[in-house]
């Protein structure tokens, strides 16, 4: 092993136990997707949740929700504006890939969501769906203090 993976090692170790000593990052991770990094990385980005009037000022602060451009009373919605915190943006992406993987093979309705989506719109456009929709429950989670419940 190289000294460089060891330091790695010590790193990941060091973030997995800061994720099982914080009480908020072990009910970030009961969501489907998100694991000790991407919880972790959303705490330090967050701080406190209750800084944002909702889940989707929280959810474009990671530039995750769909650009506006409105004229003549036509309203157009484009893709994610990824104006925002990439790191936090492509950590809930990956985390919507993952869940994207198994889907099919799942029945909740998160996966069975995340399916019909795929089909209509194509992988991409549903994995940055799914990356907002878990950015909005991480909200839930971090605001009110709540647990995952999955449906």
């Amino acid at each position: 092993m190289t000294a460089l993976e060891e330091r790695i090692d010590a790193v990941d170790g060091r973030v997995r136990r800061l994720a099982k000593e914080d009480e908020r990052c072990a009910r970030l991770q009961e969501i489907p997707g998100i694991g000790p990094v991407t919880a972790t990385a959303l705490i330090a980005a967050v701080g406190d949740a209750k800084r944002y009037r909702s889940a989707r000022h929280m959810a474009a602060s990671f530039g995750l929700t769909p650009h506006e451009h409105s004229s003549g009373g036509k309203q157009k919605l484009l893709g994610i504006s990824k104006r925002g915190d990439r790191y936090i943006r492509w950590l809930l992406v990956q985390g919507a890939r993952s869940i994207m993987r198994f889907a099919s093979k799942r029945t909740d309705a998160l996966s069975r969501w995340v399916c019909q989506l795929a089909s209509r719109r194509g992988v991409n456009v549903a994995a940055a769906a799914l990356a907002n929709k878990l950015a909005r429950i991480a909200w839930a989670l971090l605001a009110k203090s709540e647990r995952f419940a999955s449906a």
